[in-house]
């Protein structure tokens, strides 16, 4: 049975998101503050967490961080009553999966829950490891490393748009590919967002930023991932 963590300092929320996901077959667990949030991911490694952004003593945002640099890559749902882009655009940016505006209703959030418990299953495989140059992806730890066995630090979204250039090794893939591929069918983002990703994920693999030689952009098109530039 897959386990979410709710953490969410309205108690009326909180209870009527435990409710609901408990109806949807869930184990659930929750917290009143960013702190016993954390430390219950920490602990427990749940499925899916659903986050509030305002959050007595540590923000969502903080909770979101230290998660993924502890390695967690269960997908983070982020509650927030703010609606500027900037704000989505930041929790996204430190790892979150999904954003819900608030007011929602409890039947956005189970279908949103299912969904990214769906997506995440299909990239925790026990297949063999992927290796490209210098690199090492172990699919079953969610860890690349390099030629040494030092481990390369990469948020989640970063390691499964890698995993899906390795899977899909030469072929041209859309941003919209990537998209739907890494952030789902109801995921309403933009090139910018991939873009970003991309970005960041060549800093840290290819060893000419100005030239990339794994991850190459294909003018009009998207990008191509080479093994073996």
């Amino acid at each position: 049975m897959e386990c979410v963590l709710v953490i969410e300092d309205d108690p009326s929320i909180r209870l009527g998101l435990e409710r609901s996901l408990q109806i949807e077959g869930y184990q659930v667990m929750a917290a009143p503050n960013g702190e016993d949030g954390y430390r219950m991911a920490l602990e427990k490694r749940p499925d899916c967490v659903i986050l509030d952004v305002m959050l007595p003593e540590l923000s969502g945002y903080d909770v979101c961080r230290q998660m993924r640099k502890q390695g967690m890559t269960m997908p983070i749902i982020m509650l927030t009553a703010k609606t500027q882009e900037i704000d989505k655009i930041m929790g996204l940016e430190l790892g979150a999966d999904d954003y819900v505006t608030k007011p929602f209703s409890i039947a956005e959030v189970m279908a949103r829950v299912n969904a990214a418990v769906r997506r995440h299953k299909k990239f925790k495989t026990t297949d063999a490891d992927y290796r490209f140059g210098d690199y090492e992806l172990d699919v079953e730890g969610h860890v690349l490393r390099d030629k040494k066995g030092q481990e390369v630090e990469l948020s989640q979204k970063e390691y499964q748009i890698l995993k899906l250039f390795l899977e899909t090794e030469g072929k041209v893939l859309t941003r919209q590919d990537i998209l739907t591929k890494v952030w789902g069918f109801d995921y309403y983002g933009t090139d910018r967002t991939v873009d970003n990703f991309i970005n960041k994920l060549r800093q840290k693999i290819e060893p000419d930023i100005a030239k990339p030689a794994y991850i190459v952009t294909m003018r009009g098109s998207g990008y191509k991932f080479s093994r073996h530039p």
